[in-house]
């Protein structure tokens, strides 16, 4: 918001600005840089060969989306068996002497 006066009249005006650009622009951007690291490691893949477009046959009953066929590499997610070393942290009780502070006074016992 941006307020200001003009030097010889008495009126003051208010301008009102919005950021909904800025934040569109920015969604805008964010994807754009998701999908070209999804090129870029290989997750996605766009294999253009010759200079013609395929030839799409894309029909929908109302109110369905259509089918895509997308080429995308899998991540595979398990567990498998492994030795590894891991330490072993014991506690046990024991008596020892522990510091103490106090203050004596000379005066009274």
């Amino acid at each position: 918001m941006a307020e200001y006066r003009e030097a010889n009249v008495d009126t003051t005006y208010v301008e009102r600005r919005s950021n909904t650009g800025l934040v569109i622009g920015g969604v805008v951007l964010a994807i754009l840089i998701v999908v070209g690291l999804l090129f870029a490691t290989g997750f996605w893949s766009a294999n253009v060969k010759g200079g013609a477009l395929p030839t799409v046959n894309v029909s929908a009953k109302s109110g369905a989306l259509p089918d895509v066929a997308v080429h995308s590499k899998e991540v595979v997610v398990g567990t498998s068996k492994q030795t590894v070393t891991v330490p072993k942290v014991e506690t046990k009780k024991t008596s020892i002497d522990v510091p103490t502070i106090g203050v004596k006074d000379d005066n009274k016992q």
